[in-house]
């Protein structure tokens, strides 16, 4: 069996099935496991996740219990705070794993949400359960009813709630909560997948924040690619094989079924079964001759929406910590553990959004600020720190003739400016920066269109219509052909549920 991709997702599943008794080798295109979960040394000394950092959804499913990947060097390390916003007036917010100190945070903003904030999680956690239990399974419309009758009774009359599910996060955060400071926050972790403020069908977005009160938010000590990592040691410990530096340039069929895969480098490797954590669109379109796949089908997945990207990000090297206005030091506190939400305000974030409508770079954009070296020592030399910004909103495709490569460093620089402004201690404390344009991100990771859930997270592109209803439960109309990662149930983010479902559609296949 092969596995096209190391992808966190495409590696759970091979040890799954690896576990299970398949004999599976993954084929990875670059030097280094792991796709967008991966951690390099980019400066000397530092560490740098250059892909996804927090890890949250993951701990919903099984995968670290089950394929316990203690045994292979993986640590987690709590942030706790998981969210932090430095307020630009006023006391800052910070967003705990337990509800009660959230809440008693928020009170010192405002204490009419403080109680604004219990409602929500309390109306907002049931039905967030049950939908992260759907994600781990083939999202069937009787798995969504066998869930849902499992929820119970909600605060609000159904209809009201079933509305207010339907709405936008925009419109949600707008009717429950009063605070300036509240409402930024909450759209900004909001936005974080994807979809505008505006987008009706995605209350979800920041409904699902949830159940990060249960599970908490963690980053792996010495990094986020800690996890693809044991991923691996774990699948070699099986008896698995990695090739790396090892592109699957097609995969050859015959009579509907699945016979090869062939390598960049011309060497052909009988197999029966494949499961591809590569973009939908490269695998049934690229690495698919295209008389196997129905026209129809071919079709549907060229319509996709992969969007046109929406944020890019800097890794950067530093002498010393943020020192956020109104904070009273710049020693590793609890303002540094998880994610720091620079964002100006609510409004701040919809001119972003409606700039990047326009096919423009945000001229001030809004900027997750991470500093997992305030917890890690692994990552960085002693006194100094790494410091990942992720930044919305900023197209793939410019207006005006822009090019990427021609206005990266400028849009660096704006993105530097509005960590300046929340902590003016950093100017000229940056040692380095490594630079993720949108056109960057799919040059390194196959991204298409630098979208980092591959495909838009709106409603008609989730659950049963991920990636099209005749695909949504990874398997493919060639026998032996199944699909894997962010373009599949349940979507982006680092989850693996994606890997865990995909692993039980082949083993129920026999």
């Amino acid at each position: 069996m092969a596995v096209v991709g190391s992808g966190h997702n495409a590696l759970i599943c091979a040890c799954y099935l690896q576990r299970a008794g398949h004999r599976v080798t993954v084929f990875e295109r670059s030097r280094q496991v792991g796709g967008a979960v991966c951690t390099e040394e980019l400066y000397p000394g530092f560490r740098y996740d250059v892909g996804s950092s927090a890890h949250i959804m993951i701990h919903t499913t099984p995968v670290v219990q089950e394929l316990e990947l203690h045994r292979f060097g993986l640590v987690y390390l709590d942030l706790d705070p998981w969210a932090y916003y430095p307020t630009p007036e006023g006391p800052h917010l910070a967003f705990y794993r337990d509800l009660d100190r959230t809440c008693a945070s928020i009170a010192q903003v405002s204490p009419e949400d403080a109680d604004a904030y219990r409602r929500f999680i309390k109306d907002w956690g049931p039905l967030t359960e049950a939908v992260f239990a759907l994600f781990q399974e083939a999202p069937t419309p009787l798995a969504l009813l066998r869930r849902m009758v499992g929820v119970p009774g909600p605060r609000q009359p159904v209809a009201a709630g079933l509305q207010e599910i339907l709405q936008s996060y925009g419109d949600v955060i707008q009717r429950r909560f009063r605070s300036a400071p509240v409402r930024a926050a909450l759209l900004w972790l909001g936005a974080q997948s994807g979809p505008g403020p505006d987008e009706r069908g995605s209350a979800p977005f920041i409904g699902w924040h949830a159940v990060v009160h249960r599970v908490g938010a963690k980053h792996p000590r010495g990094g986020s690619g800690m996890l693809t990592q044991a991923l691996a040691q774990r699948l070699l410990a099986d008896g698995g094989v990695l090739r790396t530096e090892a592109e699957v340039a097609s995969i050859e069929v015959a009579e509907a079924r699945v016979r090869a895969v062939v390598l960049a480098s011309g060497e052909r490797l009988p197999c029966s079964r494949v499961v591809s954590g590569a973009h939908v669109r490269t695998t049934l379109l690229e690495l698919l001759a295209p008389e196997h796949l129905p026209a129809a089908l071919r079709e549907a997945v060229a319509a996709t929406r992969v969007g046109n990207g929406f944020g890019m990000a800097l890794r950067c090297a530093a002498e010393e910590l943020p020192r956020y206005r109104g904070a009273p030091t710049g020693e590793p506190g609890d303002m540094h553990a998880g994610l720091q939400l620079l964002v100006t305000s609510e409004d701040a974030v919809r001119r972003a959004h409606a700039e990047f409508l326009l096919g423009q770079s945000a001229s001030q954009p809004q900027v997750i600020a991470m500093t997992f070296s305030a917890i890690d020592g692994e990552l960085a030399p002693p006194g100094k720190h790494v410091i990942y910004l992720w930044s919305q909103y900023h197209p793939y495709a410019l207006a005006d003739g822009e090019r990427w490569d021609d206005i990266r460093e400028r849009e660096a620089d704006r993105i530097c400016e509005q960590l300046y402004r929340f902590a003016p201690n950093m100017r000229g404390k940056l040692l380095h920066r490594h630079i993720q344009s949108p056109l960057d991100l799919e040059r390194r990771f196959g991204l298409l269109r630098g979208n980092v859930m591959h495909l838009e997270m709106s409603l008609d592109q989730m659950f049963a219509f991920r990636p099209t209803p005749a695909l949504s439960r990874y398997r493919t109309p060639i026998a032996g052909l199944y699909l894997t990662g962010a373009s599949t149930h349940p979507g982006g983010g680092v989850f693996g549920a994606s890997g865990y479902a995909a692993a039980r559609a082949v083993l129920k296949d026999g």
